[in-house]
């Protein structure tokens, strides 16, 4: 630890300090769930910038750098056990284990400029500091955001402020298993642990999983780079996953019938939450070619496509319900940033469901649509039997 504040006092004299960060409370039950330090510049004067981010708000206030490292050791020995310093030189990471025992490591630098040493109060975002956001190429090394990659950005952030309202209102066990069907280059499955584990300070592992055999070792080795030790990425198709307990399954645009599987593995799994973003939905539009349409608003191929969107998951919905779910639909985010915008969401309720009226709905729009089949409810009979 002595070696710790040594590389802090140096990178300060130098002029390399770039930011420090504290993470792994030592109690999961504790408040403060993180503390972000910055150099910042008050009446021509240079201090260090402590942000205090706990559950519910976040306090910042302003030390002299001596007054600073004895607020971090008095951090380090009651509340966290990881200490992580960021220089133009290179990384410092300290990690305390259960029994106090401090080791340290060092790694290439992340940023190559410092950050601006201004004291305005910035708009705080649920993944403004993370790391992930550098190495997946949404913030630059000098921590900004890439002009190209902020409609990502936008994404990530009201994703983690829908998965913060369900997850308040879903009674969860103690270690969350969550599972990422279809997670791709890992953005949102990187920002749900980050945000889980290090703000939220619930204990969870997240599991992505993703055929492309090269973004899972993109990602793992990302997750290794951020010391995410709860994240890991498999290659496997969605189908054919079967290891472990589910409490929340995530299927955020997984490609036509994936996100019926995806599904269909929650409801076997009994999942607390099944959270999905479908995608392409060409499954029934296939299945009523040849069919003749009634209805006039299917004369149009793009007015038939959107309708079958909308029957695909509806369908989706109500198998959802007839599983004990409470299901609801909403607009993922704008569809000036993304016209996969549609969120599907069933939450395991308490209360039996209404079968006969249920199955009435689905046969329903099947024979309005000329429908004969619907993969989840195909896939679903077939484990009945």
């Amino acid at each position: 630890m002595q070696q710790f504040f040594q590389e802090m006092e140096k990178s300060l004299k130098e002029d390399l300090f770039v930011k420090l960060t504290l993470s792994k409370p030592i109690r999961k039950s504790a408040d403060l769930a993180n503390v972000y330090l910055r150099e910042v510049e008050i009446k021509n004067e240079k201090l260090l910038s402590f942000t205090y981010r706990y559950k519910t708000n976040d306090q910042v206030k302003n030390y002299t750098a001596k007054e600073a490292i004895q607020e971090l050791e008095k951090l380090l020995q009651d509340a966290f056990r990881i200490a992580t310093l960021f220089t133009l030189e290179k990384d410092v990471a300290l990690r305390i284990n259960k029994k106090g025992k401090a080791t340290i490591t060092n790694t290439p630098p992340t940023f190559s400029n410092k950050l601006p040493e201004h004291h305005d109060k910035q708009k705080v975002k649920r993944a403004e500091e993370s790391e992930f956001l550098v190495h997946l190429g949404i913030k630059d090394k000098q921590g900004k955001l890439i002009p190209k990659m902020a409609d990502k950005f936008k994404q990530i952030n009201k994703y983690l402020e829908i998965i913060d309202g369900l997850i308040k209102s879903t009674d969860l066990p103690k270690q969350v298993n969550i599972v990422d069907m279809g997670s791709g280059k890992g953005y949102l499955t990187f920002a749900l642990y980050d945000y889980l584990y290090n703000t939220k300070n619930l204990d969870v592992k997240v599991t992505g999983i993703e055929l492309r055999e090269e973004l899972v070792n993109y990602c793992n080795d990302v997750a290794n780079k951020c010391g995410y030790e709860n994240l890991s990425f498999v290659s496997e198709r969605i189908e054919n996953y079967d290891k472990d307990q589910i409490d929340i399954l995530i299927a955020l645009h997984a490609c036509d019938t994936a996100t019926d599987d995806a599904i269909y593995k929650g409801l076997v799994s009994k999942s607390s939450l099944i959270i999905c973003a479908p995608c392409c939905h060409k499954q029934v539009r296939q299945s009523v070619k040849g069919t003749t349409q009634e209805n006039p608003i299917l004369k149009f191929g793009i007015f038939k496509e959107r309708q079958f969107e909308m029957v695909t998951d509806t369908i989706r919905a109500l198998l959802l319900e007839k599983n004990q779910y409470n299901t609801k639909v909403f607009e993922f985010i704008s569809n000036e940033h993304t016209r996969k915008n549609v969120m599907l969401v069933g939450s395991k309720a308490s209360k039996s469901p209404n079968m006969e009226a249920i199955n009435a709905k689905i046969e329903g729009l099947k024979q309005e649509f000329g429908v004969e089949e619907h993969y989840l409810e195909t896939i679903l009979e077939k484990k009945e039997e």
